[in-house]
């Protein structure tokens, strides 16, 4: 696992695993998940992630 902040967007990058990402879902307002083939997590985006 990997995190990763950008400070200049306020954003989170959360990688579990080095899968191909197929798709993207939004989560909720601030929050996108990443999926494989498989449909298993990848990666996770935190947008706004100071608050």
């Amino acid at each position: 696992m990997k995190i990763t902040y950008f400070k200049d967007t306020d954003t989170v990058l959360v990688s579990l695993n080095e899968n191909r990402i197929v798709e993207t879902r939004d989560f909720s307002e601030d929050i996108l998940v990443e999926l494989d083939l498989t449909g298993n997590l990848v990666s996770m985006t935190i947008e706004h992630a100071s608050l």
